[in-house]
């Protein structure tokens, strides 16, 4: 809640009416932290509150630093460098290396957990590693996991209800992540959902296959006992606080920023949001959160179609990795660019592969700068990565154009 709202003008207090503060945050999330420390840099004065910590979270329980630090991209980042190691072990061999004896893997977390299905929030807190997982879902958490717990040597079931996993993502990318899963030994169960659990004596049954369920389920926001009806906050139907292009509520000194909203659910996005927020409200610098680009986010070539001045131009490149020539892993990379036909712009960029985060986060500053295709073409490329194959990219592999609508 903030007092001051630069962008409209100063709001009046009313005769001997006073304010302990300037901002209070209610959340410790990425959010709410930098919120409150850019508008603290701006002479505000500024409380905030945050729920027990508890690395499970529910409506009464959270934890200053909110599901990132928690629960979320952190520590997830860390068991997927884990689960690396048991693959770089397998592909030193064939670089020479002479590994000699057992290499064991050791599960250690603080809360026991004796639940038949199980969230991704208590798949951080389990007791011992599973030996089998059965995981259902295909999304991002549900992909992630899979590919953990299999690295670490359990045993992995995948169930999700379309044709492939991480719906809504580029089709040509989802394709490619479902055969690299099942080249990792990640058994999968497209158009198949699960309906029934039971303990038994050797542990516990799934319906159509038996072992330890994860419900990877969505996330929503957790705003019910804020009581914001009393206030008249609008949210949506699932409890989304309604916000404009400034992050204002319905109520004139009530701002939301990050998941709580539900506009793009990403660390890096709440902390846009949040700053933008703090200078308009507090620095006199009104600044609106652009969601355009936004590295991560969802880019199908349809949503290209809709934005681009004519056709949709799309070039591809899919290999094998250098690394895996020698290792023989079978896992390709493919990459894609989507341009707009008439303006050379680059629309969008996709890419499966290693090091995928760390290449696409520069090719996301140059498509918020508006580079053309010919900007990628004169770029020189590193010799040799796999970066360079999106400056080398220069045959068609399609044209989409306005009228032919592609497969999501």
């Amino acid at each position: 809640m903030a007092r001051k709202m630069l962008k409209d003008g100063d709001v009046p207090m009313a005769d001997g009416e006073q304010f302990d503060y300037d901002l209070f945050v209610i959340g410790a999330g990425s959010g709410g932290v930098r919120g409150s420390r850019t508008a603290a840099s701006f002479g505000a004065k500024v409380a905030i509150c945050e729920l027990p910590f508890h690395p499970i979270s529910s409506e009464w329980l959270g934890g200053h630093g909110g599901t990132c630090v928690i629960r979320g991209c952190v520590p997830k980042k860390i068991l997927v460098y884990g689960s690396s190691f048991k693959g770089e072990f397998e592909d030193a061999k064939n670089f020479g290396w002479e590994i000699n004896g057992d290499i064991n893997f050791n599960w250690k977390t603080l809360l026991e957990n004796k639940e038949l299905a199980i969230t991704s929030d208590e798949a951080l807190s389990l007791e011992e590693l599973p030996k089998r997982a059965v995981i259902l879902g295909g999304g991002y958490i549900a992909v992630e996991f899979a590919s953990i717990w299999k690295g670490m040597g359990a045993q992995v079931d995948l169930f999700y209800r379309k044709d492939l996993p991480l719906r809504g993502f580029d089709d040509e990318m989802r394709t490619v992540v479902a055969s690299n899963l099942e080249g990792r030994g990640i058994r999968l169960h497209p158009g198949t959902s699960l309906s029934e659990l039971s303990k038994t004596a050797d542990g516990i049954k799934v319906v159509t296959d038996k072992g330890e369920e994860l419900i990877a389920d969505d996330a929503h926001p957790n705003s019910q006992r804020l009581n914001l009806d009393a206030v008249g906050v609008e949210v949506d139907q699932i409890g989304a606080i309604k916000v404009d292009e400034y992050s204002c509520t319905s109520v004139p000194n009530v701002w939301a920023v990050g998941d709580v909203t539900n506009r793009i659910n990403l660390t890096p996005v709440a902390l846009m949001e949040a700053t933008c927020f703090a200078k308009s409200v507090f620095g006199g610098q009104p600044i609106k959160p652009d969601h355009r680009d936004v590295p991560c986010a969802v880019f199908s070539e349809q949503e290209a179609v809709n934005e681009a001045k004519s056709d949709v131009l799309v070039f591809t490149s899919s290999f094998n990795p250098m690394k895996n020539s020698i290792s023989k892993r079978q896992e390709k990379t493919i990459m894609k660019l989507l341009v707009d036909s008439e303006t050379d712009k680059v629309l969008g960029a996709s890419m499966c592969g290693p090091d995928a985060p760390e290449i696409i986060q520069g090719i996301a500053i140059a498509l918020k700068c508006g580079a053309t295709k010919a900007t990628f073409d004169s770029t020189v490329g590193i010799h040799p990565s796999a970066a360079e194959e999106f400056v080398t990219m220069r045959t068609v592999t399609r044209r989409v154009s306005p009228a032919s609508k592609p497969k999501m």
